[in-house]
């Protein structure tokens, strides 16, 4: 199955796509009238908009330095996962969106990096836990979210993992328990974003990592896999024939593929994937 994934309503129905992602609430903090004919998307903790009107809402680290876009390595700037207030708007969204279509898609869950969040509340609340480990408190933290956003989700959860399929990697980074996380979300989403896909290599190894991670279609003793995964690769300004054969590579391991952010340039891709597979077909008489 091939999905897009836009920010503009109209794309959700193109005849090349089998499902559409549709951003409700992304990174800048913009916000969207839910669709009924997509899977609407959420940006949890990513709000730049949030933090620049509301720094208190920011995480900081031990030395008290902000999790925001100005620092190096943060794209967006987060939102500390255990502020109560906006922990709750996040689920009237997720509630609104449920309401339109009952399937919802989960991003930028989690804490921003390791090391985050000492403010004095997330201090206060770990030193209240039943943990000694501030590790297992903070992916107690983001499962709990994850499990009460899912109880508003009648459809399926999808849940954007950040594209690290390296052993703990994910559960020290950001408090993402994936085995935990796996009893509250249907299906995981992993984004893999290049500007050209030249090279491809890159996109099996993390693939099949992920595959190995999740446990694939069977696990080793022949039972089905825990929950399924699926690959988001960015479509703006790519070489046609370069996103074809990404998207080739992928869809070995991942359930799904989605193309993000142009739509345009996205059905043309598997419009030429399609011909280049029926241009292969012999036919012989019978």
């Amino acid at each position: 199955m091939y999905g897009v994934v836009t920010r503009n309503a109209d794309e959700v129905e193109m005849g090349e796509f089998d499902l559409g992602f549709y951003e409700v609430k992304d990174v800048t903090g913009r916000a969207a009238a839910p669709l009924p004919n997509a899977v609407n998307m959420v940006s949890c903790f990513g709000d730049n908009a949030a933090a620049e009107e509301s720094p208190d809402l920011v995480p900081v680290d031990g030395r008290g330095r902000p999790a925001t876009r100005d620092r190096d390595y943060f794209d967006w700037a987060y939102i500390c996962p255990t502020h109560p207030e906006y922990r709750e708007g996040l689920f009237e969204i997720i509630e609104d969106c449920a309401t339109e279509n009952g399937d919802v898609r989960l991003d930028d869950v989690g804490f921003p990096r390791e090391g985050y969040c000492r403010c004095d509340r997330c201090e206060r609340l770990f030193a209240e836990s039943e943990f000694d480990d501030r590790n297992e408190w903070r992916a107690d933290v983001i499962t709990e979210f994850v499990a009460e956003a899912n109880e508003r989700i009648p459809g399926r959860t999808f849940l954007t993992l950040y594209p690290d399929p390296y052993p703990e990697h994910l559960y020290e980074r950001a408090g993402l328990d994936v085995e935990a996380l796996s009893e509250h979300v249907d299906e995981f989403v992993i984004p893999l974003y290049d500007m050209e896909y030249t090279t491809t290599y890159w996109l099996e190894t993390i693939t099949r990592g992920f595959r190995t991670l999740l446990g694939g279609d069977y696990d080793v003793h022949g039972a089905p896999a825990q929950t399924p995964f699926s690959v988001e690769l960015y479509a703006v300004n790519v070489d046609l024939d370069n996103l074809v054969k990404a998207v080739e590579v992928v869809e070995t391991y991942a359930k799904d593929v989605f193309l993000g952010y142009d739509a345009s340039n996205a059905a043309a891709a598997l419009r030429r994937k399609d011909a280049d597979s029926r241009s292969g077909e012999v036919h012989r008489p019978e």
